[in-house]
């Protein structure tokens, strides 16, 4: 009997191992894994916060109440202070700059007769002490001298109001005079007449404070026709 010599059969051969096949595939696992991480910080810090959110609009602080709301009360004006005429309507609101005019023509014509014919009562109660001082000055030279004085105006007398001032709890305005009017004067030497034109500068004055609405006249000075 013969034995048959067996062969070996063809023997599976496992493919051989290459070192740079795992070492590609461990670095794209590593690279994997950043990404996702890159990926999901991204998302964290932008994907969440898209465009203006709710809490990104600035609310009013909330004070603590003391009680019912109070009305709103606007902040005083800061701006400069009133002048001329608006600083006496602002402390006087009643003031009104063409009766005060008319006024003063009044009061001016009132002095100059006065003055010309020595009324003392009537200046007193119109001029300021200081003016009646020299007033009477001169009218005591007058009756000393024997001398006497009427006046009267051949027209209205014209008056414009130049300037006008509040200092503290004194208001001052000044008034500018032209008029024509015709003298009439008796003395030692016999009787005269003339015809004068004037042009004055009168400022008159009032206390704020008083209830008193007259002006007084404090100063006279000349001014260019």
């Amino acid at each position: 009997m013969k034995l048959e010599r067996l062969k070996p059969g063809p023997v599976a051969r496992r493919p051989a191992q290459h070192p740079g096949v795992d070492l590609q595939l461990l670095e794209l696992i590593i690279i994997a894994v950043v990404a996702a991480v890159v990926l999901y910080q991204l998302y964290a810090v932008l994907g969440r916060r898209v465009g203006r959110q709710p809490e990104d609009v600035a609310q009013p602080a909330t004070l603590p109440r003391t009680g019912d709301a109070e009305p709103f009360t606007p902040p005083p004006d800061t701006g400069p202070a009133p002048s001329g005429v608006a600083a006496i309507r602002a402390r006087d609101p009643a003031f009104d700059p063409a009766k005060f005019v008319a006024g003063s023509r009044q009061a001016y014509e009132l002095i100059v007769v006065a003055f010309a014919t020595g009324d003392r009562a009537t200046l007193e109660r119109l001029v300021s002490p200081t003016v009646m001082s020299g007033f009477a000055k001169v009218i005591a030279t007058r009756e000393t001298e024997g001398r006497s004085e009427t006046v009267e105006f051949t027209q209205p007398p014209r008056a414009d109001l130049e300037s006008a001032e509040v200092t503290g709890d004194l208001a001052r305005a000044k008034v500018r005079f032209l008029a024509e009017f015709r003298s009439r004067s008796k003395g030692p030497e016999g009787e005269a007449v003339d015809d004068k034109r004037t042009a004055e500068l009168w400022t008159f004055e009032r206390r704020l404070s008083n209830r008193d609405p007259n002006w007084t006249l404090v100063r006279v000075d000349a001014a260019e026709a």
